[in-house]
C-alpha cells in the first residue's frame, strides 16, 4: 500500500521522528493532565456534576485561550520553535507540580482553575509550534501523509496517557495527585526530547524574525489582523477552519452527553461511570488510528474538501441512530464512529491550511485554529448545558448534532472539485 510505504518513508526521516517524538511525550502528558481534572471535575464523590458545571469548567479552562491564541501565534512566528518546546514543557512540569501540591492541599475551586488554566494555557503554544513546524521536516508531496500520522498519533498518545492515568489513579489508591505528578514527569520527558533537533531547524527564518521581544509584543495586534488578512485571502484555508469549527462544536456536544450518561445513567458508583468513560476514550481513539490509514487515501481520492463531506454526511445518518437510543453499546459504536469522522475532517483541514498559508504565517493561523476549536468547544458545552437533563439523554440535542453534521456536509459539497 503507497500509505504504509510514505509512513516508512516519514519514519526514515530523522528530524520528523524527533518531532514527532516531542509530541508523543507531549500529549502523552496532556492525555494524563486531562484525565486527572476529569476525575477531580466531573468524578469526585463530593462534587454534584451538572451540565452547567461541566461547562463552567470548560468556559474557565478553555476560553482565556482565546486571549494566549492570538499572542501564542504573533510570538511562535518569532521565537524559534524548538526553544518554545523545551521551555514550554519544562514550565508545564513545574506548574503540574503545584496543581499536584492543591489537589492535596484540597484548596476552593477557583483556585485549582487558576492553577490548571496555567498549565494549559502554555498548551497553545506547543501544539500550535507542532502544526507550524511539520512542514519544516516534511516535503509537500508527503505532507497529507504527515498531517495523517503526527496529529493522530499525538491524540492516540494523548489516549494512551489518559490510559496511563487511570492505571496511576489504581496504584495511588485513587489519588488525583499522583496522577498530575506523573504527568509533570512526562512533560519533563517532552522538554528533554526537543533538544535532540537542531535550534535553528524547525524555524521560523532568521531573516523574518525581529530580534527585540519588545518589538514583537508591540507588533501582537498589528501580526494578529495580518494574520486574519492572510487567512481570508486564502479562501479554501477559512472554509476548511469554518467546518472543523463546527465540527468540533459537535463533539464537544456530544462528549459532554457522554460525561452525563456514564456519571449518572449507565453506572451506579463513580469508578463505574469512570471506566465506561475511558472505555468511550479508548474507541474515539481507535477512530482516530483509522482516520489516520484512511485519510491519505481518501484525500487524493475524493480531494480535502470530498473527505470532509463524506465525513460529515455520514455522521449526519449515523450519529442519530446510534445516539437515540442512549444506549452504551450503540453509543460506544459512536464514539469510534465520531473519533474517525473528527480526525478525517481534521487531517484534511490541516493539509488545507499548511498549503494554503505562507510559512510567514502559519504560527498565527494554526494559533487561530486553537482559539476557533476552543470557543466551538466551549459553545457546544454551553449549548449541551441548557439543553440536557441530569441524565444526559436529551433527543432534541442529538437532532441538532444531526442537522449540523447535515449542513456542513451540503456546503462543503460545492468545494470538493475545487479541493
Amino acid at each position: 500500500m503507497s500509505v504504509v510505504r510514505d509512513l516508512r518513508v516519514l519514519l526514515r526521516l530523522t528530524n520528523f521522528r524527533r518531532l514527532l517524538a516531542v509530541r508523543l511525550l507531549s500529549q502523552c502528558a496532556d492525555g494524563v493532565y486531562q484525565v486527572a481534572l476529569a476525575t477531580y471535575v466531573v468524578f469526585s464523590p463530593e462534587k454534584q456534576t451538572s451540565p452547567t458545571a461541566i461547562a463552567s469548567a470548560m468556559a474557565v479552562l478553555l476560553l482565556p485561550y482565546s486571549l494566549v491564541g492570538p499572542f501564542a501565534g504573533v510570538l511562535l512566528d518569532r521565537w524559534q520553535r524548538r526553544q518554545v518546546f523545551l521551555y514550554g514543557n519544562l514550565l508545564r512540569a513545574l506548574l503540574a507540580c503545584g496543581t499536584a501540591l492543591l489537589v492535596l492541599a484540597s484548596v476552593p475551586d477557583w483556585l485549582f482553575y487558576a492553577s490548571a488554566l496555567s498549565v494549559t494555557a502554555v498548551n497553545r503554544f506547543v501544539l500550535a509550534g507542532l502544526s507550524a513546524a511539520l512542514p519544516r521536516v516534511v516535503d509537500d508531496e508527503r505532507l497529507v501523509v504527515a498531517n495523517s500520522l503526527s496529529p493522530t498519533a499525538g491524540t492516540l498518545a494523548a489516549t494512551v496517557g489518559g490510559g496511563l492515568a487511570f492505571g496511576v489513579r489504581l496504584l495511588a489508591d485513587d489519588s488525583d495527585a499522583a496522577v498530575v505528578a506523573f504527568g509533570a514527569v512526562l512533560y519533563l520527558c517532552a522538554a528533554l526530547a526537543s533538544l535532540r533537533m537542531p535550534r535553528e531547524l524547525l524555524g521560523p527564518d532568521p531573516e523574518l524574525v525581529p530580534q527585540r521581544l519588545a518589538t514583537a509584543l508591540r507588533s501582537t495586534a498589528r501580526g494578529l489582523g495580518e494574520g486574519l488578512r492572510h487567512l481570508a485571502e486564502r479562501r479554501p484555508a477559512l472554509r476548511a477552519l469554518t467546518a472543523v469549527g463546527l465540527i468540533r462544536f459537535c463533539y464537544g456536544a456530544l462528549l459532554v452527553t457522554v460525561l452525563m450518561l456514564c456519571r449518572y445513567t449507565w453506572s451506579s458508583t463513580e469508578s463505574e461511570g469512570l471506566g465506561l468513560l475511558g472505555l468511550a476514550v479508548a474507541l474515539s481513539g481507535a477512530g482516530f488510528f483509522a482516520a489516520a490509514v484512511l485519510s491519505p487515501w481518501a484525500v487524493r481520492r475524493f480531494g480535502p474538501f470530498g473527505w470532509m463531506t463524506v465525513c460529515t454526511a455520514t455522521a449526519a445518518v449515523l450519529e442519530p441512530a446510534l445516539g437515540l437510543t442512549f444506549a452504551p453499546v450503540p453509543f460506544l459504536a459512536a464514539a469510534f464512529l465520531l473519533g474517525l469522522i473528527t480526525q478525517g475532517a481534521k487531517i484534511a483541514t490541516d493539509t488545507v491550511v499548511q498549503t494554503s498559508v505562507d510559512d510567514a504565517y502559519r504560527g498565527r493561523v494554526f494559533s487561530l485554529y486553537d482559539v476557533l476549536f476552543n470557543v466551538a468547544f466551549v459553545g457546544a458545552a454551553g449549548v449541551a448545558a441548557l439543553m440536557l437533563p441530569s441524565d444526559g439523554r436529551s433527543a432534541p440535542l442529538i437532532v441538532l448534532v444531526a442537522v449540523v453534521y447535515g449542513s456542513i456536509a451540503v456546503a462543503l459539497r460545492g468545494e470538493r472539485a475545487k479541493g
